[in-house]
């Protein structure tokens, strides 16, 4: 069975790769993912913050909350005190390098492209194999238009792409008007991969103390549609390689996300909560699959149930969204409604 799979040009031995995660902030996290069988590893971020400690953003996000990322497993802690600096980031990567034989993928978290360009060098210098770029930007002032917000990321991958000769991924979000346009306009610009989509955690209200409280809510496979729609919608289209994050927990997940059109399925909930051990674990699951219905590589699989390959491709647009309501009906039991 060959399970051997291509992303950003790099030759993995399987499509499971753990996200970023707590679990990439060590050696011995890096080695016991190898270890478990994973095809790569994106390493957890370094965050802007970290590189300019006194952005605006850094003191916005601190002192009113109004957003934390899906990585982050409380607000961003005193970046003068935070576990991984930069420094302490570039020797990781160093050591991960040295450590392990699979694929390395920084990973960048910020909004500005001047931040980010120097230590995308030191990244690539470093050792890694490829780099992820985690645009995140909460576009608050209402005079802002959402065109400035679509340029942005074109604007900051191509600052980096002309700095740096390794892969580049970016990290989108699903927030766009047009997901599409902004997708195209990125693999134009020379994206190497595009990972859909970024989680964002919403901040909460403590109605007791009058406070804005963090919830960390792991991800489940329902989590998993949004980014199947849309990869299923952008293979064939779109010429870059996609990943699929957010939601991926089990063998039925990855193959769908193949299926999709994904080079690469991503993880990082599931380890969190059930261990490393379950990247072994779907790999068996996921081979038995296939022999049983006689797939023998991946390749053979991706994209092969994408908008353009399926016999309904309305399914994924609007057709679908009628579809699903006339399915619902009263349930006889009279306990509500049932699809």
């Amino acid at each position: 069975m060959d399970l051997t799979t291509t992303y950003m040009g790099l030759t993995l031995k399987n499509p499971l790769v753990p996200s970023s995660s707590p679990i990439s902030q060590s050696i011995d996290g890096i080695r016991s993912l190898e270890d478990a069988g994973a095809g790569a590893v994106v390493m957890h971020s370094l965050f802007e913050e970290q590189i300019t400690l006194e952005s605006y953003q850094l003191d916005h996000y601190l002192n009113y909350a109004t957003e934390s990322f899906a990585e982050a497993m409380t607000y961003f802690p005193d970046m003068e005190t935070y576990n991984t600096g930069p420094d302490q980031y570039l020797d990781l990567i160093r050591q991960a390098k040295m450590s392990v034989n699979i694929p390395i993928i920084g990973s960048l978290n910020g909004v500005s492209g001047s931040g980010w360009i120097d230590y995308a060098r030191k990244i690539e210098q470093a050792g890694a194999d490829g780099l992820e770029l985690n645009i995140y930007y909460l576009p608050t002032p209402v005079t802002l238009p959402g065109s400035a917000i679509d340029n942005l990321y074109p604007d900051i991958l191509q600052a980096v792409k002309t700095h740096v000769s390794i892969p580049v991924a970016v990290k989108m979000n699903p927030y766009f008007s047009s997901i599409a346009n902004v997708a195209n306009r990125l693999a134009e610009t020379g994206a190497d991969a595009l990972v859909l989509f970024n989680r964002f955690y919403q901040p909460d209200l403590d109605i007791e103390t009058l406070e804005v409280s963090p919830k960390h809510l792991l991800s489940s496979s329902r989590d998993l549609l949004l980014s199947l729609r849309w990869v299923a919608i952008l293979y064939g289209r779109v010429q870059t390689d996609f990943a699929v994050t957010n939601g991926v927990h089990t063998y039925e997940d990855v193959l769908k996300g193949l299926m999709a059109g994904a080079k690469v399925t991503m993880m990082a909930s599931e380890l969190l909560q059930n261990g490393v051990g379950r990247i072994g674990e779907i790999l068996v699951q996921m081979t038995t699959w296939m022999e049983e219905h006689e797939y023998e590589s991946v390749k053979q699989m991706q994209g092969s149930m994408s908008q353009q390959h399926v016999t309904e491709p309305a399914a994924f647009e609007r057709a679908n969204y009628m579809k699903v309501l006339q399915s619902w009906r009263p349930d006889p039991a009279g306990l509500g409604w049932k699809g």
